[in-house]
């Protein structure tokens, strides 16, 4: 399994045109129901203590953790990264589609994070060539006046990157659990909001909650269906 480092953050560190390099990603494209939220990720520090190459080793692609791992390394990322944090919910992705509520919810967890930074550290959002975001993927947030570069797994080769998706995914999870317990016929405890069988079954049975995504195709179909 390919491990992620700091390699590419010391590179751009090192070259003296960024103060700060951020790892960005996003958890949610792909369910039927619920938010699409985004992390941005900053090292506090390089180089990190020597003696927790456990914790740092789970830093690394959530989807290759355990619910339990991703929960462990969520509060050791919390410690050692800036983090921000933007959303975008089941209707903004109805209006503008999920690719640009994605976009969208990036540039909302950027700008928290330069709030934070701000108010720790003094960088105001006019500070923008000092911060270089990194962020999984092949396309670039458009419309972006901050410096970026995709780096395609980039949450399976840059540390920044792997600590924004798990970020990303334990904060969607846990908004989903508490989604479960407003509308438990769907199995979002389990779910999460993607298309399983179980899920689509529910859907049929029960048609879609008001956090569903009318524009996703077995929501539009039932609602196409049952003239909704």
């Amino acid at each position: 399994m390919e491990k992620p480092t700091f390699d590419l953050e010391k590179k751009f560190l090192k070259e003296g045109r960024y103060d700060f390099i951020a790892g960005i990603d996003e958890a949610g494209r792909g369910p039927l129901a619920g938010p699409v939220v985004a992390c941005v990720a900053v090292l506090r520090s390089l180089p990190f203590q020597k003696g927790e190459s456990d914790m740092w080793d789970l830093i690394r692609d959530s989807k290759t953790l355990s619910e339990k791992q991703r929960e462990k390394a969520f509060d050791f990322i919390q410690e050692n990264f800036y983090i921000g944090i933007g959303l975008c919910d089941h209707k903004t992705i109805d209006r503008i589609n999920i690719l640009e509520a994605s976009f969208l919810a990036m540039k909302k967890a950027v700008s928290q994070i330069l709030r934070i930074m701000d108010q720790e550290l003094g960088i105001k959002d006019k500070d923008d060539q000092n911060l270089m975001i990194l962020l999984d993927g092949n396309r670039e947030i458009p419309n972006f006046s901050h410096s970026q570069r995709a780096i395609i797994q980039g949450d399976k080769k840059v540390k920044s990157i792997s600590a924004a998706s798990i970020i990303a995914k334990v904060t969607r999870d846990r908004i989903m659990l508490e989604m479960h317990e407003k509308f438990p016929d769907y199995g979002f405890d389990k779910n999460k909001g993607y298309g399983t069988k179980l899920h689509v079954e529910s859907l049929k049975e029960f048609g879609p909650c008001e956090i569903h995504r009318q524009s996703f195709a077995p929501v539009k179909s039932w609602s196409m269906e049952h003239g909704a």
